[in-house]
């Protein structure tokens, strides 16, 4: 049980510990955040903020590099892969937000890719009108629901979030996420508990190794590192809520300046 619950820290922080990715894995650092969402526990925050990023000098950076080193073509697959698995976590959500279209449409690109794109390792999908995908989760959906943000924080291990957001990631454990149900919660001849932790710890490294160039950027070009990754977080959720939600009362674009974009 302990290995287990290292094993699940370790993957949140991969994949939390600096920022969320968009749909590819990238991000795209802006500033300025959403004026609404406080940070009530910032003493806290910085605390573990500091503890989280010498984690991730530790462990993730260093496997990181490494992992760059991987030809091109073994880290595209890998990639593909790990953004397969996470359909299944999306399409849950589109039928929560009310979008059939996409979640039909999602269905149809998890079949293909799994099947004759060899466990999802090629992107089959996109050449039979099935390209583009973005990601869903339990936040954006209570966000669409409704639910507030609440304050901002910082989780040891896990990293940015938020009130709401530390509350949905839960529901993946209890039943939302298919592919832990599987794997986890239910065993069986096919799949064991290994699998899921090493898509999880390898989807966590593949969004490191994408975003290696980006993070040593914004943290040497920072005056205050904590406070540009809150931005970035706070602002990479508001646009994925807005787009859920499809609300126009957003801020005007040229308040919101690109300082790089992968």
């Amino acid at each position: 049980m302990i290995k287990k619950l290292l094993l699940i820290l370790i993957t949140t922080l991969a994949l939390n510990t600096v920022a969320s990715a968009g749909s590819d894995g990238e991000m795209i650092l802006k500033k300025n955040e959403p004026s609404e969402i406080k940070d009530c526990f910032e003493k806290f925050n910085r605390a573990t903020f500091a503890f989280n990023q010498t984690l991730d000098g530790v462990i993730f950076k260093p496997v990181a590099k490494v992992y760059r080193m991987l030809p091109s073509p073994a880290r595209t697959g890998l990639s593909n892969s790990f953004n397969n698995l996470s359909h299944l976590t999306t399409i849950p959500n589109n039928i929560i937000q009310g979008d059939f279209k996409t979640a039909g449409k999602n269905t149809g690109r998890f079949i293909i890719n799994t099947t004759l794109g060899i466990l999802g390792l090629f992107d089959v999908a996109q050449h039979v009108g099935l390209a583009g995908y973005e990601k869903e989760d339990y936040g954006q959906s209570l966000a669409a629901l409704g639910a507030k943000p609440g304050c901002y924080i910082v989780l040891p291990v896990i990293g940015p979030s938020t009130a709401r957001d530390t509350v949905a990631s839960t529901l993946n454990f209890i039943g939302g996420d298919p592919w832990y149900n599987v794997t986890v919660k239910n065993d069986t001849n096919y799949f064991k508990d290994a699998d899921y932790y090493t898509s999880k710890v390898g989807s966590g490294v593949d969004f490191r190794a994408k975003n290696y160039d980006s993070i040593n950027n914004l943290e040497e070009n920072s005056i205050d590192f904590y406070a540009s990754v809150k931005s970035l977080y706070l602002q990479d959720r508001q646009q994925k809520i807005l787009n859920t939600k499809k609300i126009i009362d957003t801020q005007d674009d040229s308040e919101w300046e690109e300082i790089e974009s992968q």
